[in-house]
């Protein structure tokens, strides 16, 4: 007792008047269903896809910020080897870490100024 195999694709009726509403809202619906799985299937792919490469990325930004880190930490040893005989051991301290701070001042000033510019456009943005 062997079913018959059903098409994939019926051929639509050649009479209008043999279709009904229903129908074609039935099949309406179907098809709707059918996009929206598909759509689904392929946003997760996707996230997927995105989640393990921002993974793989993240590690690689770890990797790269703490060889800075210790480039950097390289640099002040250098700086402080270099000037001990110079101007002395505490003198060669002081003036490495007045460096930094001035440094990292700069820095801060300057992402405090990016931060103050950000606002303006946005609070600009919003009373337009």
């Amino acid at each position: 007792m062997e079913q018959p195999e059903t098409p994939l694709v019926q051929d639509a009726p050649i009479d209008a008047a043999e279709r009904s509403l229903v129908d074609d809202v039935r099949d309406l619906v179907s098809d709707g269903r059918t996009l929206l799985e598909a759509e689904l299937a392929y946003q997760k792919s996707r996230a997927a896809l995105a989640g393990r490469t921002a993974k793989s990325m993240a590690g690689w930004i770890a990797l790269a910020l703490s060889l800075v880190f210790f480039a950097l930490m390289a640099l002040v040893m250098g700086l402080l080897l270099i000037l001990a005989p110079l101007i002395g051991g505490l003198g060669a301290t002081l003036l490495v870490v007045a460096g930094l701070l001035a440094s990292a001042a700069l820095s801060g000033w300057v992402a405090a100024r990016r931060w103050q510019a950000m606002s303006r456009r946005l609070a600009e943005d919003d009373a337009a």
